[in-house]
């Protein structure tokens, strides 16, 4: 009898060690051992749990997993200890568990941490961020990275070290707070030698975690494969529906699944559908004129989700009209459509589950959107950040 697929013990492992690690941290801010660092809570250690080297290391992550369950073994033992007569017999076994556990090794457990490792950006994922983000890496970044994120910018020839491609794994494999740190601190190689210049002098905190929303958004743009490198959630934006007053695009996540569609003056509004709500994405944020009956009446607010679609889908802006993303009801971005073309199991962009990395066969469903809506649904994403990518 096979044990569970490994997506589903290591998962729940990396869940765990990144909730005993935060745990930890608030108990060490709590009791005052610890203070603030860029208005959070600041690691106080040199070195952290490595997540991203359990996702592919996996007999390090058998041997942390076995020996954390020793480890509440002893503590169990210990506590009953406390309450029953036969304490020796207890002790002995919370010991025997202890010296049976495969122990990992240190040196492949533990990586080095920044005071903002576990810092959680304290900006929404939404399009203002992401626009913003999208300036700043113009000005600061896209002359080494390339405006793509491939790490080909015209300076990067120049350097010591070629700059990361953001199209790769990177982003999802690495901590918000340390790619945050990065970004303020700046990188250094294993001699000490600057790799990336600090940019505390020139970037505020929220210009640093904006920049990091859209690395996200272009790190999607920049996949050609067809199965996105990091996880994105649907972008927040205000969305006005028939006249109403605007609201989140928050508000249906949970229950509704959202359909984004970019469509200008010579797009023809789609076709309403029960099955998810669908957000018309213009060049300036408008409604158009006239709605006919039974097409799609809700429209995104802001001029800025436009460019962040584009951004995102890999698109030009002149040729963005007729796109489609498609979220699931957790608020994942999961398929993206192309226009003039009907859906099909090629447009999904966030595979979850066993078939992850596998090649995708044809669904027997009526129609190419009931495909992707039955297969996001019984697929959930699964994301750590730092760890397990969906």
């Amino acid at each position: 009898m096979s044990g569970p697929p490994p997506q589903a013990w290591l998962n729940a492992l990396l869940v765990l060690v990144e909730a005993l690690q935060r745990g930890l941290l608030s108990l060490w801010h709590a009791l005052g051992l610890t203070g603030d660092s860029h208005g959070q809570p600041a690691w106080p250690w040199a070195r952290r749990v490595a997540g991203e080297t359990l996702l592919i290391d996996l007999g390090l992550a058998r041997q942390l997993g076995l020996t954390l369950c020793a480890l509440a073994v002893a503590v169990l033992a210990v506590a009953l200890a406390l309450a029953w007569r036969r304490r020796g017999v207890l002790l002995a076994a919370g010991a025997l568990a202890l010296v049976a556990a495969p122990w990992p090794s240190t040196s492949l457990l533990f990586v080095p941490a920044a005071p903002t490792s576990f810092h959680a950006s304290p900006a929404r994922f939404s399009v203002d961020t992401i626009a913003l983000g999208a300036r700043v890496y113009a000005q600061h970044c896209a002359s080494c990275h390339g405006t793509d994120g491939r790490g080909e910018g015209p300076l990067a020839a120049g350097l010591a070290v070629w700059p990361p491609t953001l199209a790769g794994p990177l982003l999802a494999r690495r901590a918000d707070g340390e790619l945050f740190w990065h970004v303020l601190a700046g990188m250094r190689d294993r001699r000490g030698r600057p790799t990336m210049p600090a940019f505390r002098d020139r970037l505020g905190d929220h210009e640093a975690w904006a920049v990091i929303d859209y690395m996200k958004a272009l790190s999607a743009g920049s996949d050609s494969a067809g199965n996105w490198p990091v996880p994105l959630q649907l972008p927040e934006m205000a969305v006005r529906c028939a006249g109403a007053a605007p609201i989140a695009l928050s508000v249906w996540r949970g229950g509704q699944r959202v359909r984004l569609v970019a469509v200008d003056g010579a797009t023809a509004l789609p076709y309403d559908d029960p099955r998810f709500l669908t957000v018309l994405v213009t060049p300036d944020g408008r409604p158009p004129a006239q709605v006919p009956a039974f097409r799609a009446g809700c429209t995104a607010a802001s001029a800025q989700a436009w460019q962040v679609i584009a951004a995102i889908s890999g698109q030009p802006l002149a040729q963005l009209a007729g796109t489609q993303l498609l979220a699931d009801r957790a608020g994942w971005l999961r398929a993206r459509g192309t226009p003039g073309r009907p859906w099909s199991d090629a447009d999904l962009v966030c595979v979850s589950g066993p078939t992850t990395g596998m090649p995708r066969s044809p669904s027997p469903a009526a129609d190419g959107l009931t495909a992707l809506l039955l297969r996001m649904d019984a697929e959930p994403v699964r994301f750590v950040k730092g760890g397990f990518i969906h």
